[in-house]
């Protein structure tokens, strides 16, 4: 009973008016972002970072939780309309529903996209309140060892999948390691890579440097490298779903919930391969599998809008009870908790009780009002592609410069942010993904802080990762995963 008591209190906090305001904003700007190709909510809200400053905890996390899964909504717009994925988890929408688009059908494919997001958000929020709060009680009985090789697993694992290559993902998580090191180090007091630069004693904001990888990066690369965006739009029709679609498309809705949750919830989960792995499944299930690829599916749209949706919801699980993010939004969401001093993890749900179950709350009120937003609001959300890059960009460096410099009045900081926004341009010009960087600067300290726990602990002898049965099976999973998929290959070309 005390998970329903909790998350009624949550209710009570999320339902206040500037909170509800928080999370209509939130929500739409989301929205907006997913409709903007090239915009994704992790540029977003590490642009919007230095607000942590001056608004309320609760609120703040509220609102980015809103941009979000919002961006998600607003993603499956241009995939639908004008064949343009928003978000890198609406790329298989555009498969299916820029054909349905392309017959005439716009309005279906963009009314199961809204309500398949709906129904999936809402059943994996359930799931969240349901699951979080034990796996919280199990996670309190990890020790150091436990921690320090969990982050481990965490490392390997999400710079394998965000990297595409294992060597670029691993490189770029040494680049964020490095830079985590910079400053005092935390038990000694000693001075830690700062040259003779005094700024670099409090070490380099996280804010700072996914602002510069991220808004500034994307915007330099967009201006060297990308010529201007044309759409090829197509007439909306109206935002309705026939008897027969709607038949159709319930049984994906609730396939595509079942394949995105766990996904979600696992450090080398997002929303690529459950969207695929849902397309799949609903193209070799479908009886009518003349319309894929042709005139268009609308279980095609349905099942992978909801593995979308479900995996995006579920990244709270590991993020709010392990501290561990298992996507690039979710690192940044982490970095906004720090800002406020509040550490992710198994105590989070009794120290800061009233924050995550107003957050979880907020989940269920959120997807009221993106469903709202979403149906009769499409036509003004395709109106936001009409605006040109030149002056989006650039209003975006104006907000991003403004809201680092306000974070600590450093002309200094200006430069790093700079800087950090050249060393995205050519991660991105080269193929390295950047968020390995900003799980390894988030990740890193705190992983060497309980590896040295775990040492102190041990006496300083490294069996203490073995003699441990969890920690020796965390061991086994982190070289399972380095060594499994290279001996996998070679067993298959042996074959």
């Amino acid at each position: 009973m005390d998970i329903w008591q909790n998350l009624i209190a949550g209710f009570a906090t999320a339902a206040t008016p500037i909170n509800l305001m928080w999370a209509f904003v939130g929500c739409a700007v989301g929205t907006a972002i997913g409709v903007l190709p090239g915009l994704g909510p992790a540029v977003t809200v590490a642009m919007l970072l230095p607000i942590t400053a001056q608004v309320e905890p609760t609120a703040s996390m509220i609102f980015f939780a809103g941009i979000y899964y919002g961006a998600m909504y607003g993603g499956s717009t241009t995939s639908i309309l004008l064949n343009t994925p928003g978000e890198t988890g609406t790329m298989v929408t555009a498969l299916e529903g820029f054909k349905m688009a392309k017959s005439g059908r716009a309005g279906a494919a963009l009314a199961t996209s809204a309500i398949g997001s709906f129904v999936a958000g809402t059943i994996a929020t359930v799931l969240v309140t349901l699951f979080a709060p034990i796996v919280a009680d199990y996670a309190v009985l990890l020790g150091p060892p436990e921690y320090a090789l969990l982050m481990l697993l965490a490392f390997t694992t999400v710079s394998a999948v965000l990297g595409g290559s294992k060597l670029r993902g691993l490189t770029a998580l040494f680049i964020g390691l490095a830079i985590g090191l910079v400053g005092l180090d935390q038990i000694t007091g000693q001075a830690r890579y700062v040259g003779s630069v005094p700024e670099l004693l409090d070490g380099i904001e996280v804010v700072l440097v996914a602002v510069g990888l991220f808004a500034v990066g994307e915007c330099l690369y967009t201006a060297m490298y990308e010529g201007r965006f044309k759409p090829d739009a197509n007439r909306m029709t109206r935002a309705h779903m026939t008897r027969a679609e709607w038949r159709r498309s319930w049984p994906a809705w609730l396939r595509g919930t079942a394949l995105g949750f766990p996904f979600g919830t696992i450090p080398a989960g997002g929303t690529e391969i459950p969207t695929f792995l849902s397309y799949g499944v609903e193209r070799k299930l479908s009886k009518h599998k003349d319309e894929f690829g042709t005139v268009g599916a609308i279980e095609g749209v349905a099942g992978p809008e909801a593995a979308n949706n479900a995996a995006v919801t579920a990244t709270l699980v590991p993020l709010l009870t392990l501290g561990i993010p298992t996507s690039v939004t979710a690192a940044i969401l982490l970095s906004a908790l720090q800002n406020y001093g509040i550490n992710a993890g198994p105590q989070l749900f009794q120290t800061s009780s009233a924050l995550v179950w107003a957050l979880i709350a907020s989940l269920y009120i959120g997807n009221v009002m993106l469903l709202v937003l979403n149906l009769p609001l499409v036509g003004l959300w395709v109106k936001l592609l009409k605006i040109p890059r030149a002056p989006l960009y650039a209003g975006i460096l104006i907000f991003a410069t403004v809201g680092v410099y306000g974070m600590r009045q450093s002309a200094f900081d200006l430069y790093l942010m700079l800087g950090f926004g050249l060393v995205g341009v050519v991660m991105r010009r080269f193929d390295f993904p950047t968020a390995p960087v900003i799980v390894g600067m988030i990740l890193g300290p705190l992983a060497e802080a309980q590896m040295r726990n775990a040492l102190s602990i041990g006496e300083g002898s490294w069996l203490v990762f073995v003699q441990r049965p969890m920690s020796a099976t965390l061991l086994a999973l982190v070289v399972a995963v380095l060594v499994g998929p290279p001996l996998w290959r070679a067993l298959q070309r042996r074959r």
